[in-house]
């Protein structure tokens, strides 16, 4: 459910709610798999004094919105893999960037922290609190006082740092949808061009995509975020596999609405990893594999 803010007491009850559960984990009853499934860009709660900040409508505020993509990866709890979700939207806090990719043009004052301003992301709009959403159109209506930063900032420290704590050695897999207008193909797998996964394992995703019928590409046009680049690292036995999913697939673009298609794409995508799930982990230790070779 998108939570829209409808507070008349001057209270943002959203943003309360936000802070003190920025996040949604989501256990299966018996854990079967190393493989943890995170949607960074999901999230459809929109604080209040958010949207007043924002020159944009709301509907063109979730344009950023990676919609359904929770819902849509849900069926790997029943496969015995964990999933999480954060609960505010892209647009208010990109947690797949780098903490220090902060923009201090947005901000009235100087930030309390140190920032990369070298950071393409930074330059394209779309650092840790994004200036603009698809299709480069303007967020805010003025400068941020700076201590939004902090409080923002503090939100994504918390997820990651409980992420980190639950799941530090896994195979993380990156949630995420993109717009089709680029002419992509139905699915993207970013693995930072073989840096952040084994071979083996973007493979065998290649295989249980492609047994669906889905197109699939590697790196091109998302080789992978922060997310990938923070937990991949095969040689120590952590895996970190993005996976872009063209919206045209399963939603209206324009009114952020599942399409006919969505219930038959669902099954597909369920069946897809399902098979991915089926990987025998083993394979990709790396002190498994030498021993297997000893």
């Amino acid at each position: 459910m998108v939570r829209a803010p409808k507070d008349e007491d001057g209270a943002d009850t959203v943003l309360a709610e936000l802070r003190s559960a920025p996040y949604r984990l989501r256990r299966p009853r018996a854990l079967a798999t190393p493989f943890v499934f995170a949607s960074p860009h999901s999230g459809r709660a929109y604080p209040k004094s958010f949207v007043a900040q924002s020159r944009l409508s709301f509907n063109a505020l979730r344009r950023s919105e990676d919609a359904f993509i929770e819902e849509l990866f849900l069926p790997v709890v029943d496969y015995g893999a964990p999933l999480i979700a954060a609960a505010f939207p892209r647009a208010y806090l990109d947690v797949n960037r780098a903490p220090a990719e902060f923009d201090a043009a947005m901000f009235e004052g100087p930030l309390p922290f140190a920032v990369d301003a070298a950071s393409p992301r930074v330059s394209a709009g779309l650092g840790v609190i994004p200036r603009i959403v698809r299709e480069g159109a303007e967020i805010y209506r003025q400068k941020l006082a700076a201590d939004e930063a902090s409080d923002r900032l503090a939100a994504l420290a918390q997820l990651a740092d409980e992420t980190r704590a639950r799941f530090g050695s896994a195979i993380v897999i990156d949630c995420h949808s993109m717009p089709s207008a680029a002419a992509v193909p139905d699915i993207v797998l970013g693995d930072r061009y073989g840096v952040s996964a084994s071979p083996i394992l973007i493979r065998a995703a290649e295989e249980a995509f492609g047994a669906q019928g889905f197109s699939v590409a590697r790196n091109v046009p998302y080789a992978g975020g922060y997310t990938t680049q923070l937990h991949g690292r095969p040689g120590r036995g952590n895996h970190a596999l993005q996976i872009e999913i063209n919206r045209a697939l399963y939603m209206d673009e324009d009114t952020i609405r599942p399409a006919p298609s969505f219930a038959r794409f669902a099954e597909r995508l369920a069946a897809s990893l399902r098979l991915l799930l089926a990987l025998d982990p083993a394979l990709l230790n790396p002190r498994g594999m030498r021993h297997a070779a000893e």
